[in-house]
């Protein structure tokens, strides 16, 4: 599909028959098969050297509302992670002006030491390129320290929208586009697999996510290493970005369907389900999407920004959305094996 295609898509598409295009793509690469997963958010700090003008969560330091934890804290919230079955952590946090490289080392270390079988999902493309510049090495060095650490897989957050013009404008103090894009591509030849995201419905226009999904479609040609891809919608509360309202529903479908079509060379597309709401990511089943994320647990950063969704959810609440949109409920790990089917055994 060209990217001339795809806005034509956005702008003339027809809604249903779009939404039945992007099921029947789904249904040959994934099936009836709907995954999830028991995962854990920890996020040490909204304490942040930057601003971004999206941004509801974080805050400069002294601020009010602004929270650091150590690493003794965070082991103590997720002490039960066995008992409740959690097989990921998902961090992710601001970039502390006076934390050093040896804090985040400690972080991983500290939870595979005490959580040997939960896989560790940690730290953004924005965060490494931190690392390098508090340590010193060379974004490689970093990897590699964080890979002894405990370091698996990366989420895909700080991509927002790649393009220049816009990223420019909501978060100038951020790395660039093709920073972003470089380091992800240093954690595929790390051999870290990494989520892929983009945030919309703030101010760019429909030729602005393309070009976005142009940019990712290209890089997984040449590495391979998304495993994801997961259009974020936009809160504004909280944030400097003014706008009447959040995203539409349609406006939420018709992107997760244009992505499932153009993004030929992904297996997966995810529905997340702590921006979209529970109900409009069930209805996404039927729009092209094969994953619903997990069930977070103590979710931070949407929440700031006044998502309306619950702060986790229970595996049977997940379980039960997924056959009500008649899908078939798979438990999976990081790296999209199955753990559990749709019966409820195991497969380990």
């Amino acid at each position: 599909m060209s990217a001339a295609d795809a806005l034509f898509l956005y702008e003339e598409g027809d809604f249903f028959a779009l939404g039945k295009l992007a099921a029947e793509v789904n249904r040959k690469l994934n099936g009836d098969t709907v995954f999830y997963n028991i995962n854990r958010h920890i996020n040490p700090t909204n304490i942040c050297v930057n601003q971004c003008r999206f941004c509801a969560y974080s805050k400069l330091k002294g601020e009010e509302g602004a929270y650091e934890q150590c690493i003794e804290d965070i082991l103590n919230e997720v002490k039960e992670a066995e008992a409740y079955g959690i097989r990921e952590f998902h961090i992710v946090g601001g970039l502390h002006p006076d934390w050093p490289f040896s804090y985040y080392l400690d972080l991983l270390e500290s939870l595979k030491r005490e959580h040997p079988e939960v896989v560790i999902k940690a730290f953004t493309a924005v965060e490494i390129d931190y690392f390098a510049k508090i340590s010193g090495l060379e974004i490689p060095a970093v990897f590699t320290a964080l890979k002894k650490a405990g370091l698996q897989a990366m989420p895909g957050g700080g991509a927002e929208i790649l393009k220049p013009e816009v990223r420019n404008r909501i978060c100038p103090e951020k790395i660039s586009g093709a920073r972003w894009l470089e380091i992800m591509k240093l954690a595929h030849a790390a051999d870290i697999p990494t989520n892929a995201t983009m945030l919309y419905g703030h101010i760019e226009n429909f030729s602005d996510r393309i070009d976005h999904m142009e940019k990712l479609r290209s890089l997984q040609d040449e590495t391979h290493g998304f495993q994801v891809f997961i259009p974020l919608a936009f809160h504004a509360t909280n944030t400097d970005i003014r706008k009447k309202g959040e995203t539409s529903a349609i406006d939420d479908l018709k992107t997760l369907a244009i992505a499932r079509l153009y993004l030929d060379n992904f297996q997966h597309i995810k529905a997340y389900w702590v921006m979209l709401g529970e109900k409009i990511a069930q209805l996404a089943l039927l729009f092209g999407v094969n994953d619903l994320d997990g069930t977070v647990v103590k979710e931070r950063i949407t929440h700031a920004a006044g998502a309306k969704s619950a702060a986790g959810l229970s595996e049977a609440c997940i379980r039960n959305t997924i056959l009500r949109a008649r899908r078939r409920p798979v438990e999976r790990d990081t790296f999209y094996r199955r753990v559990k089917d749709a019966e409820g055994g195991r497969n380990e």
